[in-house]
């Protein structure tokens, strides 16, 4: 039933019907009303049949998770941004141990300068840790996700990111068919694990193993990935039979059929591009819109097959890799290689910038008259940059680069409201 609800709570209120049976939580803003939630309905008995653990840190939420699913229970948790780098270590050993925890991350930029608003910087740094990461464009996806993830990651035995746009979805207050216990009940069987610690039967894991077998390892890990990109579509037919949304799945496509310009995204901003594309389509131009569910494993295939008959590929992301640019433009172009289609990056919606349909129009229309550079960061303030790197030139002690943004433009709003 549709209800008016946060995009946090409606995340608890599913991973509760999920029935976890441990919830480890530190927080970290903005995923902290998801684990808050939790908590709630923890102490008031509606969440059955689950422990609790309040702990002093994220490396030690992800540490509490890695030993509830090595005992064989259902585990969960929450972080984003410089809370998911604390617990990388962690985050590593629970792929490497083959251990199906289900954690959100509420998407927030990494700093220095710290920031928290939202990009994808944080997931995007962990996309080789060898966690699966699906993507949500809206609320209701991103409950669903959750659903699913926990489906595929007892099935594969792998841990699964569900990536949600911080403040843009987690604090979002719109209608959302929160999935019903009943309905999770017909669609997530009972959690068998196939890593079990057990006092009767007493083995070790997380052994070190050397160069005879490390290999190997990596490779099955490759391996298990490349069986999500089968299971992943089955998982969302399924849902889709038991609850009659097509969410989730490797990738959507919007008006993309007959398009000569494609946008590659992930995430909220698939909202955005939809309404220009939209506006685009009414003046007749062929353009259409992929949004990216799964990143890891990236859906090459798939990938290629919706763009093979573009002549034009954007792909708009909210991260990069500095020295070098655009990570999911990366991945796009491995898709496209040998095809002869123009492919331009877009860095966009950094620290929480807005991506304005304006912008995105004035963008689009330079590159179909082909006045477009490659990469490119959108409505990148170049007065502020040009300041910066003018002050470098001309003093050695030049200081903090975000510190020193701060007062220029701090100067520049005071020298416009003194021109009026």
């Amino acid at each position: 039933m549709l209800e008016q609800i946060e995009g946090s709570k409606a995340i608890a209120h599913t991973v509760a019907a999920c029935h976890p049976q441990v919830v480890s939580a530190y927080p970290i803003s903005p995923q902290t009303h998801i684990v808050e939630e939790l908590s709630r309905m923890v102490k008031s008995g509606e969440l059955e049949h689950c422990e609790y653990v309040n702990v002093e840190s994220e490396f030690s939420a992800m540490s509490a998770c890695i030993g509830a699913s090595a005992v064989g229970a259902r585990a969960y948790t929450a972080t984003a941004s410089q809370g998911l780098l604390f617990m990388v270590e962690a985050v590593y050993n629970a792929s490497g141990l083959g251990l199906p925890i289900v954690m959100t991350v509420a998407n927030r930029a990494i700093g220095g300068p710290i920031n928290i608003w939202n990009d994808h910087s944080d997931a995007m740094s962990q996309r080789d840790s060898g966690w699966l990461q699906l993507y949500a464009m809206d609320n209701q996806e991103a409950a669903d996700l959750h659903v699913q993830a926990f489906r595929i990651a007892e099935e594969l035995s792998l841990p699964v990111m569900v990536c949600m746009d911080g403040f843009i979805l987690t604090h979002a207050v719109e209608q959302v068919d929160v999935p019903s216990e009943e309905d999770v009940a017909k669609f997530l069987p009972p959690y068998e694990p196939r890593v079990v610690l057990d006092p009767e039967d007493p083995i070790s894991i997380g052994a070190m193993v050397g160069p005879e077998a490390f290999t190997e390892v990596k490779y099955l890990a490759h391996h298990k990935q490349m069986q999500a990109l089968e299971l992943i579509p089955q998982v969302q037919a399924e849902f889709k039979a038991v609850f009659g949304r097509d969410s989730g799945g490797l990738l959507h496509e919007y008006k993309t059929e007959d398009a000569d310009t494609v946008v590659v995204c992930l995430g909220s901003v698939t909202g955005t591009l939809r309404d220009v594309i939209d506006s685009r389509r009414a003046k007749g131009e062929k353009i259409g819109v992929l949004s990216l569910v799964s990143f890891r494993p990236f859906p090459r295939q798939a990938v290629r097959k919706a763009l093979m008959n573009a002549t034009t590929v954007v792909v708009l992301e909210k991260a990069f890799s500095v020295g070098i640019g655009g990570i999911v433009a990366s991945h796009v172009r491995t898709a496209l290689m040998g095809l002869d289609i123009a492919h331009y990056e877009l860095i966009a919606g950094l620290g929480g910038r807005d991506i304005t349909q304006a912008s995105l129009n004035d963008y689009l229309d330079k590159v179909n008259r082909r006045e477009m550079k490659h990469f490119k960061f959108l409505d990148l303030n170049r007065e502020l940059v040009d300041r910066e790197l003018e002050r470098e030139k001309q003093i050695r002690r030049s200081g903090s680069i975000g510190d020193n943004m701060i007062r220029d433009i701090t100067e520049m709003v005071t020298t416009q409201e003194a021109a009026r």
